[in-house]
């Protein structure tokens, strides 16, 4: 069974969504996954609450979380999951069919399990919420390979492994053909400086997600509105 493609898009904003949304809409995904936007439910800007439409948000102050939102005929179901303390992370089920985790992991206060051990900490608690045919993992995950630490037990790469356990494989890696830690497309710049890229945003897909197109923004189109670019993956169903 194949149905029409699917595009997805994640994007650490920056903040202040309500003056950007634009820009994302121009992508015309079918879902967009926004990391550090405001609560759509507490602006008073018109124009961005109509953008918004269908959507779940989670955060810890009202001006910087990671937002959901749906497209066209889509549904967004939320999964109210116990994540205790680890932040950020926003599972729900697309179209009543597939699970989505949206994420945006944190430092959150913890001493050793910051960032990529929020998501390790996560996978422990609830990785049969990603057991699925056609699961997505999608978000800044704050982490490569390249700061893996030798006696550290979860690190990036364990991540990676326990993903690919569980059926899901990075869609850049896979239409790239290159591997983790040694990333050609940067999604991130330290302070916006063309000096200091990083890859450190994702999208994990289960298998009857078939990969048809990964790209990444250009720095000159959107380095003026963040520190991050945008990554939008092209999918069809084959199952």
């Amino acid at each position: 069974m194949t149905t029409k493609p699917l595009r997805i898009v994640t994007w650490n904003c920056n903040g202040a969504l309500r003056k950007k949304w634009s820009r994302l809409a121009a992508l015309k995904a079918d879902v967009y996954v926004v990391q550090e936007c405001e609560d759509p439910s507490q602006t008073t800007d018109a124009a961005y609450t109509a953008w918004c439409g269908k959507h779940l948000w989670v955060g810890t102050h009202r001006s910087k979380g990671i937002g959901v939102f749906a497209s066209g005929d889509l549904t967004l179901q939320a999964v109210p999951l116990d994540v205790g303390r680890l932040e950020l992370f926003l599972p729900c089920i697309v179209n009543g069919d597939w699970p989505l985790l949206a994420t945006w992991t944190k430092k959150a206060n913890s001493p050793n399990f910051g960032y990529i051990g929020q998501l390790w900490k996560f996978l422990q608690m609830h990785q049969t919420f990603l057991i699925h045919p056609r699961a997505m993992l999608i978000g800044d995950l704050n982490s490569n390979t390249q700061w893996d630490q030798w006696d550290r037990w979860w690190n990036h790469s364990d991540v990676v492994r326990e993903l690919s356990e569980l059926g899901l494989e990075s869609c850049y890696h896979r239409h790239y053909s290159e591997v983790q830690g040694k990333e050609t497309r940067p999604t991130f710049f330290l302070h916006r400086n063309a000096e200091k890229p990083y890859h450190i945003d994702y999208g994990f897909t289960a298998a009857q997600w078939v990969v048809q197109n990964v790209a990444v923004g250009a720095n000159s189109d959107w380095l003026a509105d963040s520190d991050h670019l945008p990554l939008v993956f092209d999918l069809e169903r084959s199952d």
